[in-house]
């Protein structure tokens, strides 16, 4: 087996690297986990999680994340796509310090959202003019309310568009039931649940033409949450049938010539996860978990530090007795990213990336510092 660590550089990946990196994953049965971030904190959780694992990451972003991290009280349109972008930044200034190669995505954009994914295409555009490469690795439309011809087409339009900066697209056929986001389809037809082969190869077909850098989230029952609506049953056996269908069709070598997803991972049984592996799914979305791993750290520490977290001084210790390091943001802040970290490790054992990357030992710089010689923030960060 080819080493993942020969082949793709640490840092946050675009392009060829990340075809190298979803390839691996693919051709070694594995996949990475794609955790959705509101915060610099809850970033760094996971870049921390991928170190101390030894194994890729995706950092991903929603619409709502993104307006929650340029700060709520922005009423701007645009304000989604400016925290996004701000996130991304963030990311690619400290992802190579953390050793191990690292995806900058974008999650779910229905078509009322495109303003949105328009916004983070110009900033891609912008940044790819100045550096070679795009600020974000992929995005990911999900337009599986609409009909399948108008789902398609409007993917083809954004590929067509995105394939030049080499931006990996991630499409949805199918739909994910649950609600997540602000999006719920808690009451839609079960059947719409399951996506069909024919419904796959579609996708393949269309796209395929216009580059290999796409990925597929086909429905196999799955719900955002840890819950789920009806008698819906996770059915991740279907995903193979997609992948021998359109093997077929196109006489492909590979036994899994689709790129799979998988959403609605949180709640999952180990089974149902490794038997979504093994038929091809390279990402799996991981979002309700660790929202609550990030709560429960602070919860403990609430729970266990009470009686110090009632005033700036007084506690058991004495009246007259100071708080501070208890109540200091860094101390109770950290307590939670803690938490979400032991998490992300345990989806990264549970999909297989960890132990695939070891951390690099090649000194940190940022990723988004032009390399010019002069200037003050160029003497702090030496692009490489």
């Amino acid at each position: 087996m080819v080493e993942i660590k020969d082949i793709v550089p640490p840092g946050v990946v675009t392009g060829d690297n990340l075809l190298k990196l979803l390839e691996h994953a693919r051709d070694n049965g594995y996949a990475i986990p794609a955790v959705n971030c509101t915060s610099s904190s809850t970033a760094n959780a996971c870049l921390e999680a991928a170190a101390k694992n030894n194994s890729p990451i995706m950092i991903q972003v929603s619409n709502g994340g993104g307006a929650f991290l340029v700060g709520k009280s922005v009423k701007d349109p645009n304000a989604a796509a400016a925290g996004s972008v701000a996130l991304a930044y963030h990311v690619r200034a400290v992802a190579k310090y953390y050793g191990v190669p690292v995806v900058l995505h974008s999650d779910h954009c229905a078509k009322k959202l495109l303003p949105w994914f328009d916004g983070m295409l110009k900033a891609d555009k912008e940044y790819y003019d100045k550096f070679g490469e795009p600020l974000f690795s992929s995005h990911m439309l999900d337009l599986s309310e609409e009909p399948d011809e108008e789902n398609i087409a409007i993917c083809v339009e954004y590929f067509k568009k995105m394939e030049p900066m080499k931006i990996w697209l991630e499409m949805e056929i199918g739909i994910t039931g649950g609600e997540e986001d602000g999006v719920n389809n808690e009451d839609v037809d079960p059947e719409k649940l399951y996506t069909t082969p024919e419904q796959v190869y579609s996708v393949y077909e269309a796209l395929s033409k216009i580059g290999p850098m796409f990925s597929i989230a086909a429905a196999f029952g799955n719900v955002h949450g840890v819950y789920k609506p009806g008698n819906v049953t996770l059915s991740p056996e279907k995903l193979l049938t997609h992948q021998v269908y359109t093997k077929e069709k196109i006489s492909s070598p590979l036994e899994r010539p689709i790129f799979l997803v998988m959403h609605g991972g949180s709640g999952s049984t180990d089974e149902e996860i490794n038997t979504a592996v093994k038929n091809g799914v390279i990402k799996m979305n991981i979002d309700t978990d660790t929202q609550w791993a990030y709560w429960d750290g602070l919860r403990a520490f609430e729970s266990e530090s009470h009686d110090y977290l009632q005033g700036q001084i007084g506690n058991p210790k004495g009246a007259d007795k100071p708080n501070k390091k208890f109540y200091d943001p860094r101390v109770w802040i950290r307590k939670a990213e803690e938490s979400m970290c032991a998490r992300v490790g345990v989806s990264m054992e549970k999909l297989g990336s960890k132990g695939t990357y070891p951390k690099s030992d090649e000194p940190g710089s940022s990723q988004c510092i032009s390399g010019q010689k002069s200037g003050f923030m160029s003497r702090i960060f030496k692009s490489k």
